[in-house]
């Protein structure tokens, strides 16, 4: 189970690095959506460590509720659509694992989520590098 925390951190500190070149010439609503979507992922890491499937799944569904807002659409790329659906898709599976009281798939879940994230905060990256170009 150590080994487990170990991973889930280190997943989450993946996902923080993403988030740090988000914010760059982004309004105060995109940065307080982000600074959102960020609590909302942490506090279903802490549901992970601590086995509480509610505040998981609870917190699985606000980052579905963040995604549906206007101020997510970044962009407007087929790509970044595709993005924001596996990130939707992820999350609602997240929350199933945690109703279901599947901490392993929680767990793999959350990695799973973690990584959509950082693939779209490098695709949102390169798009915003190549249009400064």
């Amino acid at each position: 189970m150590k080994w487990m925390k170990c991973s889930l951190a280190g997943i989450l500190l993946l996902g923080l690095v993403a988030l740090a070149g988000h914010g760059e010439g982004a309004d105060k609503d995109k940065d307080n959506l982000m600074k959102r979507k960020l609590a909302a992922s942490q506090k279903v890491l802490e549901g992970l460590a601590i086995n509480d499937f509610e505040s998981i799944a609870k917190n699985a569904e606000e980052l579905i509720a963040i995604s549906k807002e206007a101020e997510w659409k970044v962009l407007k790329t087929p790509q970044y659509e595709l993005h924001s659906n596996d990130f939707r898709r992820i999350a609602d599976t997240l929350a199933k694992n945690a109703k279901e009281k599947n901490i392993d798939g929680a767990a793999l879940t959350y990695v799973e989520l973690t990584l959509a994230c950082v693939k779209c905060h490098k695709h949102v990256r390169e798009v915003k590098w190549a249009k400064n170009d």
